[in-house]
């Protein structure tokens, strides 16, 4: 069985014995760990460090070994440019976003959000969506996390992603995903850097097409189906990895 992963919000560095900061001490306590077991962590910046634990009174402690350089990202990068979903799904999509190596996720306050976030309320979506990314980082072997930006509008979410291959999904766009990367790799413009734009439930407003259109975004489909919105980009970002053997 692997050793446990966990993240670190302190930075570690190799051949140091660290204190825990406390709400990571008491998740390895409530896990049951014993002093003498293996731990690996990693603060976010790439790598992990395994470490054997001890305590001493309150304080768990881990003697860090030699750094290790592993990572798990795919080999370009992958934005999700996520309007805000209904309850809890955003949750979910940004769980599976981790899972399947996309670099950021950006919430869109788009017209048609159920969801509307703002002030404390929104401060503490942000750090529970922090907690999300953390914790399935450590399940999913990532060393580096996701990164994840304050809910914007459309217009700003594209304004801050590369110019190039930015997609829209829309069940109504004359193209496939699958045919817009045989194109591009027909044309011999690389794909390095993606953008995948979905809509909320009740899909983008016009408004919000059109102003995509006029920063240069394509409009593509998955397929013949009408997918949700929580299931429509981690489906195209699990397709375009497989797409451009990422």
């Amino acid at each position: 069985m692997a050793d446990p992963r966990f993240y670190c919000s302190e930075p570690v560095f190799a051949g140091q014995e660290i204190v825990l900061p406390t709400p990571l001490a008491h998740h390895i306590r409530v896990r049951r760990l014993e002093a003498g077991d293996t731990v690996v962590l990693f603060d976010g910046r790439g790598g992990e460090i395994a470490g054997t634990l001890s305590f001493e009174g309150k304080k768990t402690l881990v003697l860090l070994g030699q750094h290790s350089p592993r990572e798990a990202e795919l080999s370009g990068q992958i934005t999700l440019i996520q309007a805000l979903p209904s309850g809890d799904k955003m949750d979910w999509i940004i769980e599976k976003a981790v899972e399947l190596g996309v670099h950021r996720v950006i919430p869109v306050a788009a017209q048609r959000s159920v969801l509307k976030l703002s002030g404390a309320r929104l401060e503490k979506r942000l750090e529970h969506w922090h907690g999300v990314i953390a914790s399935a980082s450590e399940q999913c072997g990532r060393n580096r996390l996701m990164h994840l930006s304050a809910p914007q509008s459309l217009e700003q979410a594209i304004g801050t992603t590369a110019p190039g291959h930015r997609l829209l999904c829309d069940p109504e766009a004359d193209h496939t995903l699958a045919e817009y990367v045989a194109a591009s790799q027909q044309e011999q413009k690389p794909i390095d850097v993606l953008s995948l734009l979905i809509g909320p439930e009740g899909g983008w407003s016009p408004e919000e097409t059109a102003a995509a259109s006029r920063q240069g975004v394509t409009n593509i489909k998955f397929g013949l189906r009408v997918l949700r919105t929580e299931t429509a980009g981690l489906a195209l970002a699990a397709a375009a990895t497989a797409l451009l053997n990422w």
